[in-house]
């Protein structure tokens, strides 16, 4: 790898090969929730407040997920780890929720009924992502305790 060349895109990197693809789309995610919901936030807050701060949320995790997954290395992955384990659990909370009592979601965010408004994507990225990040994961080097 060239000094220039940043860490994720190394040989065996977490953004070499189909992992660009998944930067990219996280990267649209991150853009596409976050102009959501920051247009939700400034115009119609007081019609359904938890909804588009669990949008603005759900942004953040994108834009988080993408660092990680772009920047690579351990630091990389552990941060990319942590952001999809949270994008995994606030679809599945979400959706179940939103779907269980609509009521508390008059209007929906990214992640509600497992991100039906965006093709299910939402619910199969952090999939996705877990087990990009399993197989990019480096073998432990051959020390005991050390795994990747």
């Amino acid at each position: 790898m060239s000094e220039r060349e940043p860490a994720g895109t190394a040989p065996g990197g977490t953004a070499a090969g189909p992992g660009r693809v998944l930067v990219a789309v996280y990267a649209v995610f991150a853009l596409a929730a976050g102009a959501r919901a920051a247009v939700q936030l400034a115009t119609r807050f007081s019609e359904a407040p938890v909804a588009y701060l669990l949008s603005a949320l759900a942004a953040a995790v994108y834009v988080v997920a993408t660092v990680g997954l772009a920047r690579g290395g351990r630091t990389g992955r552990r941060t990319a780890l942590g952001a999809i384990a949270v994008e995994l659990a606030g679809v599945l909370v979400v959706g179940t929720l939103s779907l269980a009592d609509p009521a508390a979601f008059p209007d929906e965010t990214v992640w509600s009924a497992f991100g039906r408004g965006y093709g299910f994507v939402p619910l199969v990225l952090p999939v996705l992502g877990l087990l990009w990040l399993r197989r990019r994961t480096p073998a432990s080097g051959g020390m005991p305790g050390s795994g990747g």
